[in-house]
């Protein structure tokens, strides 16, 4: 059996986040988590929310890991998870394309719910676009999109800690870093996404909440 995977950072944050998912998901049905990690979110924010079927999602070397978790808590509302990696280039977007659910007649409806958490400072900013990209393809009309990570503001960083971790970023992967909240609420502007909140979070993250129109 595959060892789990374990991240101390997800137990620290998992129940602030789950305190917005739970208002903000709390008509969904149809969750798509982008970039799901070691699978721990997953698995708490499903039993929590047994309404919602979560659909987890990263790139193929994560699956197995993730598979662990799911397994070992053998939720009924946790399909297996998808292989997904927000692709830049000519087309960019989501591959591979994943399934979207399907409505009673068989009709594929989209995801009336996206999450993502400490995915959009990892990428580079033509994934950052791809990923809002392949939102586009995803999400259902009146779709939720919640964001959870640091950000910037006018270009300034929020705190020291912030300061100090997007460097470690850049020595790391000069493309990686936190990203300025007026361009992340641009791209997702551009795709009918409005922004609802932006709710502080402890450790100087935030959500950013919007809803497609």
């Amino acid at each position: 059996m595959t060892d789990r995977p374990y991240s101390p950072s997800c137990d620290r944050n998992r129940d602030p986040i789950l305190a917005v998912l739970r208002e903000q998901f709390a008509d969904r049905r149809q969750a798509l988590e982008i970039g799901s990690g070691t699978g721990q979110h997953a698995v708490h924010f499903a039993a929590a929310m047994p309404w919602l079927r979560w659909q987890c999602s990263d790139a193929a070397a994560y699956l197995p890991g993730i598979r662990a978790w799911l397994d070992e808590a053998a939720l009924p509302n946790t399909p297996p998870p998808l292989e997904l990696q927000a692709v830049a280039g000519p087309a960019p977007g989501f591959a591979p394309a994943p399934p979207l659910p399907r409505g009673p007649a068989g009709d594929a409806r989209g995801f009336d719910a996206a999450f993502s958490a400490n995915t959009l400072h990892i990428m580079g900013w033509p994934q950052v676009e791809a990923f809002f990209a392949g939102l586009a393809t995803v999400l259902a009309g009146q779709a939720s999109v919640v964001v959870y990570g640091p950000f910037n503001y006018r270009g300034r960083y929020t705190s020291d800690s912030n300061r100090e971790f997007d460097g470690w970023l850049k020595a790391r992967d000069p493309v990686s870093g936190i990203r300025d909240f007026e361009a992340v609420d641009a791209l997702a502007a551009a795709l009918g996404l409005r922004l609802l909140e932006d709710i502080a979070m402890p450790a100087n993250n935030r959500c950013l909440v919007w809803r497609r129109d």
